[in-house]
């Protein structure tokens, strides 16, 4: 006859549920405010934290068995081992892109990782075309102008999408999004990626190699990821066999574009414009405010002095429906992991 305490026998007495402490890097109010309303229901105890997750603020996640961070928190081999030292058992990506994660040393330390496989296509595709509109049509400039009292049209002169020729790199969700956003505008798209995407193909989508779309078309779209194939897709070499006048978008991963030799490409005036929501070494400047200081990046300040260059801040996917869905996907990831579940959005080394 075993022995037991009365609560023990009590048949109706629910397991004691298990709330996880995150700690959430890269905070921003936005950030609490979704995040917040997807765990209404307690399912974790959120730590919110400004800073970014690196090496001088990894023992901020100490004795939190989760740490969930953004695409410019470091996640790499040493950080990996420090977190698992200090009590973390799952890594949660608030995002879907994760060539900031070493998913083999988190494997071996035992952390598993979470991301975001979905949120909202239409927020990037709509952000990639709002770009290029605002490039090919002297948007800003057009707008700075207005204010100051200048209805003058010089200088603001635009080109028609209809009839034009776009590619587009990387044909997954937000990629044929895109696509299909842009056969609307009367435009022939081409495709390149490694693996054809049936729904590319239902929009009248033809596949090509890098080398013939960049020949070809008079827009570029990149939506792949960034991978060690795809670090600089767009380099010199492929710059110089664009077609003249070539406008370049990307809303993916800054390092899929060799900046220097972007720069060079717009000095010469053979690539005529360029529209980024995403700058290779955004990690020191993006998500914060520098508009009473002096920021220290000569390559980003060359790029932002550039008439036919839009920049702005990694907010593409920054809409309320894709908010709403990175933090219940990710609340919901930490409930899977808090009670033993299978982790639907699980992360897995090759």
């Amino acid at each position: 006859m075993r022995n037991a305490s009365p609560q023990a026998e009590d048949d109706g007495a629910p397991a004691a549920r298990r709330v996880p402490d995150v700690a959430v890097f890269s905070a921003k109010a936005y950030d609490r405010q979704f995040l917040d309303a997807a765990n209404d229901a307690g399912v974790c105890r959120l730590h919110y934290l400004e800073a970014a997750l690196d090496a001088d603020t990894v023992g901020l996640a100490a004795g939190r068995e989760v740490a969930c961070v953004f695409v410019n928190d470091v996640a790499n081999a040493d950080i990996l081992k420090t977190l698992a030292a200090n009590g973390t058992r799952l890594l949660a990506l608030r995002c879907t892109g994760f060539n900031n994660v070493d998913l083999a040393a988190a494997r071996a330390h035992g952390i598993r990782v979470v991301r975001v496989t979905t949120y909202s296509p239409y927020s990037v595709a709509e952000h990639a075309v709002a770009l290029l509109l605002s490039l090919v049509r002297r948007i800003p400039r057009a707008w700075y102008r207005t204010r100051d009292g200048n209805f003058t049209l010089d200088g603001l002169l635009g080109f028609d999408l209809h009839g034009r020729t776009v590619a587009v790199v990387g044909t997954g969700r937000i990629g044929t999004e895109f696509a299909r956003i842009m056969t609307g505008f009367g435009c022939t798209v081409l495709g390149h990626d490694a693996l054809e995407n049936p729904a590319f193909l239902a929009l009248g989508g033809r596949y090509v190699g890098l080398d013939e779309a960049l020949a070809q078309a008079d827009v570029v779209s990149l939506h792949c990821p960034l991978t060690p194939q795809t670090h600089h897709l767009i380099d010199a070499p492929r710059l110089a066999t664009c077609k003249p006048g070539l406008i370049l978008v990307n809303t993916s991963r800054g390092a899929l574009v060799d900046t220097d030799s972007v720069i060079e490409a717009l000095k010469a005036e053979h690539l005529g414009g360029l529209a980024i929501d995403v700058y290779e070494q955004e990690a020191d400047v993006f998500y914060r405010d520098w508009s009473s200081a002096i920021v220290a990046d000569d390559t980003l300040e060359r790029l932002l002095s550039f008439h036919n260059v839009i920049v702005t801040g990694h907010q593409a996917f920054f809409t309320r429906e894709a908010m709403t869905t990175i933090s219940r996907t990710t609340v919901a990831s930490i409930g899977q992991f808090a009670r033993g579940e299978r982790l639907t959005d699980e992360l897995v080394a090759a």
